[in-house]
Order: structure tokens, then sequence, then C-alpha cells
């Protein structure tokens, strides 16, 4: 296991080693070039095997030089008064089966994470088995390979992989005989000397750390295990970064701003082209699209932004150089850097076409870690990695899902992909529709209901793919305000009900539309169009794009390629709110033209009633401002709440871990009863505050009044209209 946290040394002491260690390292000083070659303790193990007929050689060296004064020695004798005997034979043979052990973690950890080949034409074709190892001969027979890493929210999930890949090379360069080396963009290039301490045992982790303020306790936290496992086993690291006052003066002024000395440090030479090979290039692939979403809207900024890349490409690839050319030439190096300076691109941008007069492209491996988008590669275009590399628990937004599954659902269902919905194609071409979904499409059609509802309408696709109990939901929904509606109609209309049952069907249907949308936008769903839309750049796809872009509820689970934050998901509880508003105003205007049809339709068949006696017609717009703002806060949090907390995370946990629909299905009806009680309580509070119902119901209405001017306040069911229009009561009450 690797520790987490830097041991405590004192700066002017060695680290201290166990006895076997250290017996072990004093022994290797007195044999051949061969075994001093071996400088991690991986190699050392490894070449044991070797050297079992110079072991009486190795413990008469032993002997030899534990006499020797050495305050590390003495610290370590004082701790372990009896001296351990001199490795024999014994003491040898078991270290390469612990370290074979060791290794065998590795293995199934490696086994976890995903890898795709990024070169071949049209999408990345995932790897396993064989060709997984293929990945790994290619790895370690390269002479430089990058890891590109996530820039502008760093992603712990990296620095997962980067473990896995620098642990898996470290075990084959060791067989080949070959050094390896870790440089990494995140320490500026002047700490160098630090690194250098840090890899000696003068500095424990606790003081490199000081010299890292820049960073966040957590990306400290990321990269612990890897600098450590560098340092237990040897691994040099190496600082590749620009210089932070450096950085931070371009990204300010310019290249311009800087020194003369800084200038020609970091900055490429007048001339090279570099950096009109980042500004004018056709080719830039997925750097294009990065700089221009980000930068394009800035004006000047983008070209600042620019060069301050270039001056980052640049450092990165003279420290590069310098190491391979002063280095071990059979060294393997590894480069850890953002990805956008290692994508390939144009001849010359980026670092590796800046350092390919040194090092060809051959020799040169690029590997993207966790790219949240995949790219589909057409005849012409240069690739933008060699390999795409996932850890096991990160989705990708693109091409993730094998062929091979989606063709194995396809046949067992024994469907083509032609006869599936336009946005289902669309979907399987851009390879963002996972086998699960395409299971649960194909579970639905078993119903005929279904059948016709996702396959007619994309919006009941959208649901019920994410939700696959929504018309349950909305049933209960449904049921629970229509039976209310009509006992609070019957309880004030008494004998008066079947008379009136224009009116009462009236407001019933109102109340039911009201109610669907209560339940229909806040449904969590699932869309596979705004991966299909490229966006045309008007401002009605800008609009899509943006609504798309955020979840339909603000308690929905992240879903493939979308980790919505917290501010994405506050702006859905606005956008629901503004919906349900709006949702809520054009029917509380349309209850009131109704209710003025419906009496003028009465007064035509029945012109002996006068059924405008006593009647004072509510206001109309108070009404539905009122109404709208109730539906667009209370209703929108509650049902939220709900459809959100209640159903979908709560309920679909009830039926996936504990085997439970029927606890889930009560929850979800108790819970839509109780809101529905609770909202009704809470619009008729606020409609005798803002005035649309009296506070107080006067006696039973006199036979000269209207019909419909029964008092309803106080039994009338959040998300319907009741007409009381002898107390200017055009009710809107809220949803269920």
């Amino acid at each position: 296991m690797l520790s987490h946290a830097p041991s405590q040394i004192p700066a002017a002491s060695k680290p201290r080693l166990s006895s076997r260690r250290r017996s072990s390292r004093l022994g290797a000083k007195h044999l051949t070039a061969t075994a001093a070659a071996a400088s991690t303790l991986r190699s050392v193990s490894a070449s044991r095997r070797g050297f079992v007929l110079f072991v009486p050689s190795l413990a008469a060296a032993s002997a030899v030089l534990r006499p020797l004064p050495s305050a590390a020695t003495e610290a370590d004798d004082t701790e372990s008064p009896a001296p351990h005997p001199p490795p024999t034979e014994e003491s040898l043979s078991p270290q390469p089966a612990a370290d074979a052990a060791e290794t065998k973690p590795e293995a199934s950890e490696s086994a976890m994470s995903r890898v795709y080949d990024a070169t071949v034409l049209g999408e990345p074709e995932a790897l396993a088995g064989d060709a997984r190892g293929r990945v790994w001969e290619k790895l370690a027979a390269a002479r430089v390979v990058y890891l590109g890493e996530a820039e502008l929210e760093p992603d712990p999930d990296d620095r997962v992989v980067e473990l896995e890949i620098v642990r898996g090379l470290a075990g084959r360069c060791a067989d080949a005989g070959r050094g390896l080396a870790l440089a990494l963009e995140a320490f500026p290039c002047d700490l160098q000397q630090q690194l250098d301490q840090f890899m000696d045992g003068r500095i424990d982790g606790g003081i490199l750390k000081l010299y890292t303020s820049h960073w966040s306790q957590e990306l400290w936290q990321e990269y612990e295990p890897l600098l450590c496992y560098c340092r237990d086993t040897g691994i040099k690291l190496i600082a590749c970064g620009t210089p932070l006052e450096v950085k931070r003066t371009v990204q300010a002024d310019g290249i311009r701003a800087l020194k003369k000395a800084e200038r020609e440090a970091y900055a490429p030479p007048a001339g090279s082209g570099f950096i009109s090979s980042f500004m004018f290039g056709s080719g830039r692939s997925l750097i294009d699209k990065i700089s221009s979403i980000d930068d394009s809207m800035f004006g000047s900024t983008s070209y600042l932004s620019e060069q301050a890349r270039v001056v980052d490409d640049y450092t990165i690839s003279q420290v590069i150089t310098r190491e391979l050319s002063d280095g071990d030439v059979s060294r393997l190096l590894i480069v850890v850097t953002g990805a956008s300076h290692v994508m390939y691109g144009p001849r010359g941008s980026g670092v590796p076409g800046r350092i390919s007069k040194k090092v060809p492209k051959k020799d040169q491996v690029v590997v993207l870690l966790d790219p949240e988008r995949q790219v589909i590669r057409r005849e012409g275009e240069v690739p933008i990695a060699d390999f795409l590399w996932y850890s096991a628990a990160k989705p990708c937004t693109r091409n993730c899902f094998d062929r091979a599954e989606i063709a194995r659902v396809m046949n067992a269902a024994g469907r083509r992909p032609e006869a599936l919905p336009q946005d289902l194609q669309k979907g399987l071409d851009l390879g963002v529709v996972s086998p699960e979904i395409l299971q649960n499409f194909f579970d639905l059609e078993k119903y005929p209901v279904m059948t016709e509802l996702i396959h007619r309408f994309q919006g009941f696709r959208e649901r019920l793919l994410a939700d696959p109990k929504f018309l349950q939901r909305l049933a209960i929904e449904e049921v629970i305000s229509i039976t209310t509606t009509l006992l609070a109609q019957y309880e004030r209309r008494k004998g008066r009900f079947f008379e009136e049952i224009d009116y009462v069907l009236t407001d019933t249907i109102r109340g039911s539309v009201v109610d669907f949308f209560t339940v229909w936008l806040p449904a969590p769903t699932i869309s596979v169009l705004q991966y299909a839309d490229d966006g045309s750049g008007s401002s009605l796809e800008f609009v899509k794009g943006l609504l798309g872009s955020l979840p339909d509820n603000a308690f929905q689970k992240n879903i493939l390629g979308q980790d919505w934050s917290i501010k994405q998901r506050i702006a859905a509880v606005l956008v629901g709110g503004l919906k349900l508003a709006s949702v809520g105003f054009i029917s509380s205007v349309g209850a009131g033209v109704s209710s003025d049809l419906i009496y003028a339709a009465r007064g035509i068949v029945k012109p002996s009633e006068n059924v405008e006696t006593g009647r004072k017609r509510s206001p109309i717009w108070k009404s539905a401002a009122v109404y709208s703002c109730f539906l667009g806060t209370s209703a929108n949090l509650r049902y939220q709440i709900i459809a959100g907390l209640v159903e979908y995370r709560l309920g679909e946990s009830l039926v996936t871990y504990y085997n439970q629909p029927l606890i889930a299905g009560l929850l979800s009806f108790v819970a839509r009863t109780l809101n529905s009680y609770w909202g009704t309580q809470q619009w008729v509070d606020l409609a005798r505050y803002t005035g649309l119902q009296r506070s107080e119901e006067k006696p039973p209405a006199e036979a000269t009044m209207p019909p419909d001017s029964a008092h309803l306040e106080g039994c009338t069911t959040e998300g319907h209209d009741f007409d009381d229009s002898s107390n200017n009561t055009n009710k809107s009450t809220g949803p269920s």
C-alpha cells in the first residue's frame, strides 16, 4: 500500500530504512556496475536471482561495512539492538515472491480502466485483452509518454490513472533495465531544487507542500500518492512548468512585458513561427474548439491567453529536450501536463511537434486522461492523441459504449437501428446511448400503450427512459386531483351538483391540465438531441442549447456526459419556476374567459334565470398574476422535491437495492397526497391575503343568487379554479 502522507524526517538526517533494506543497500555498494545501476528497490529485487552465487561475498561485504560509523546507522541501531544476520539465500528468495504479489493489484487495477485507440478512422476503438497488452508495449517502447489531464477543472480521476500508468511502466522499465523519470507541469521549473531534496529525503512532504501554496488542499492530496510512490521507488521527479511570476505577467500584459532574461528563457525566439501556428493554423482540431469557446468573447484577452499557452509549451519542450539530452539516453520520460499542450495538431504546434526535431513522433505517445468528449476522426484529419484512457468510474460523453454490446442488445430484441426513432438513431451513431437505455426502450415496447407513447411522442420517450414509472406517477397525481376536486365541488354545491355539471367539468378539466404540467415539467429526462444538434449559431439554437445544458429537475442524477454543478441545478429551479408560472398565468386567464362564456351560454339557454344577479366579476389579471407566482414558487419547489428526491432518488433506491416496488409506489402516493393537502392550504392563505377570497363565509346563498355562487373557500383543491362569482372568487388553486 502507498503511504498517503510523507514521513516526517529531519532535514539533516537520512531517511530511515528497515534492517533488511539497509543491509541490502550496504551490500549493494560493493557489487559490480550492474548492481550499481539498479537504483530502485524493484530493480534490486529483480536482479537478486542472478546474484545468488555471490551470497558469500555479499555477506562478507555487509560484515565489513556494518561497523563503519554513520549517524543514520547509529540511530537505527539504538532502535534495534539485535543486529540482523547477513542476507542469505533464504532471506533473498521470498522477496521476488512479495514483489510478484505486489504487482497483482496493479494488474487488476489496470484491467478496471478503459483504453481507446484514437488513431483509427471513425470513433475511437475500445481495446481489451491482447490489444491492451500491445498498448503497454507501445508505451514502454517510447522515449516520451505524454499524459494530458484536465485543465479548467482538475479531475481527481486523472491522478488515479496517472498513478496506474506510472506503476505499470515502472515495472516494465525495471524488467528492461531502463530508467524512468516523471515530469510534472504542476511544479514550476524553479522548484526543481525542492523536488530533488524531496527525492533525497532532505525534506518531507509537509515542507514540499509549503512551496505549492498556489495549489488547493484537494490537489495536493490527489498528487501526494504519486509523489510518494516516485520517491519510494527512485523515479526521478522533474519540474517542467512555467514559473508563476512569468505566467502571471504574460497573462496580464503579454510576452513583451517580460524582462529580457525571462523572455530569453521562457519565450520562443522571434521568427520561430510558434505563435503563428497557434493563432492561424488550419488543422488545430480540438485545440481550436477549446480556445474559441472560452476566449472568443473576450477580445484581446484571447491573444494573451494564446501567448500564455505558447510560453507554457515552450517551457515544457525546453525542459524535455534538456532532460533527454543531458540525462540517461535510455530513460523513459513521462510528462504530465494539460491536455491542450500535448494534443496532436498542425506541424510545430504543441509540445510533441515542438520537440519532433529531437525526438521523432514515432517515439512519442500521447495519452489523454478522462477526456470529456471523444472526436470521430475522419479521413485526412490528424488524430488528437494515440490513446484515450478512462478511469474505472469515469463516464465519457461520446462513443464510450462498445458496439459489440449495443449489437448484442439489438440482436436479442430482434430489432434493427433503422426501426428506432430518429433521436435514438443519432444517439447510437454518436455513441451516447448506453446498452441500458436501449434495453429499457425495448422493455417499454412490450406494452402496447407504452409503444404508442414512446414512438409517437418524444417528450414521453425522454421521460419514460429516465423514469419508467413516470406514467404511474402521473396517474397518481391526476387521480388525487380529480377526486379531491369532485369531492370539494359536491360538498359545496350539494343538490345543485348535477344541475351545474358544466361548471364542475370545466373546473375539473382545467385542474387536470394544470396538474399534468406540474408532473410533466419537473420530471427527469434523458435526451440525446443535445449531442446530435451541432447548433446553427442562431439565437433560437443558443436558447435551446442553454436550456438543454440544465437538468429538468434540480435533484436529477448526473447522466452520461453531464456533471451538473450547483449553479446549474439552481438555474434549473428558476427555469422550472418560470415554466410553471407561465402555465399558471395562461390557465388562470383561460379560467376567467371560460367562466364568462359559460355564464353567457346559460343566459341564452335559460333566459328566465337572471344569472347575472349578484355576480361580481373577479379581476382576471390579478388572479392570473397571483396564481402564476404561486405555481412558480411554492408549487415548483414542492414538485422539484417530490419528483427528484422522493420518487427519483429514494423510490429508485428502494426498487434497485431493496427490491421494494410496492413501498416505492406507496411512498409516491402518500407524498403526493400530503403535497395536495398542504398546497391547498397554502393557496387558500395566499388567496385570502391578496383579496381573491374572503376570510369568512357568508350564510348559504339565497335562491336569487346564481347557481355557481356557492362558497368554495377552504375546500378547493390545489391546481383548480372554482368559480365563485358572487364572492369575487375566481379561485385559482395551486397544483396538488
